[in-house]
């Protein structure tokens, strides 16, 4: 919901980090699957029982989430960067949940439910961006990126400020889970009704098998 608007007040500062980086030779593929690593590193200290130092992992990941792309853009993005790019935000944003599920016994129905509900919303942004881009839909809203990025009311600031609560007040983790469950199951009924309004009527070079 809000992440197209803020892009326009820190893609300048991580622009600018993400050339220094590409200058030292790292490339954007590094720096993601970095991220990939410290945001799993956030559930692991989180089961562990160290919400705050799982708070430290994900700050650091969702920074080098950021810089990825500036680095890509500094140098030549390709798709197969755009593909680890969403495989490895999937890693931090089901670490993090499973953190929460393994560090208290109580809270395992609630991760776990947290948990089908982002696949639940990765299901309709992937499938959403498939069609887009059969269609040749494209947008910048949320930057250059190498398929399309429908908006949701959950995307990735409301899921961050949702783990840096739950870091800061572990005890609240079933609350905040069940709300952002919630917001994601909003998130696919928003989806489901753009796919409509924006998919109803079939490419007219498409077969009539197709259209059936």
């Amino acid at each position: 919901m809000f992440d197209a608007k803020i892009r326009p007040f820190i893609d300048p500062a991580l622009n600018r980090m993400g050339a220094a980086i590409a200058r030292r030779g790292v490339t954007a593929n590094q720096v993601t699957v970095a991220g990939a690593v410290l945001g799993a590193l956030a559930g692991i200290a989180i089961g562990l029982g160290q919400p705050l130092l799982g708070l430290g992992f994900i700050a650091a990941s969702r920074l080098l989430d950021g810089l990825d792309g500036a680095v890509a853009r500094s140098r030549q993005p390709t798709d197969f960067g755009g593909y680890l790019d969403i495989v490895c935000d999937y890693v931090f944003y089901l670490a993090v949940p499973l953190g929460f599920g393994f560090a208290a016994p109580a809270n395992l129905p609630f991760a776990l439910v947290l948990v089908a509900s982002f696949t639940l919303t990765a299901v309709s942004f992937l499938a959403y961006a498939a069609l887009a881009a059969k269609r040749g839909v494209e947008t910048e809203a949320h930057g250059r990126k190498s398929f399309f990025y429908s908006t949701g009311l959950a995307e990735g600031a409301e899921t961050i400020l949702a783990f840096v609560l739950m870091c800061l007040a572990p005890g609240l983790f079933p609350a905040i889970a069940v709300l952002f469950t919630g917001l994601c199951v909003l998130t696919v009924i928003q989806r489901n009704v753009m796919a409509r309004r924006a998919f109803r009527e079939a490419p007219r070079d498409l077969t009539d098998v197709d259209r059936r």
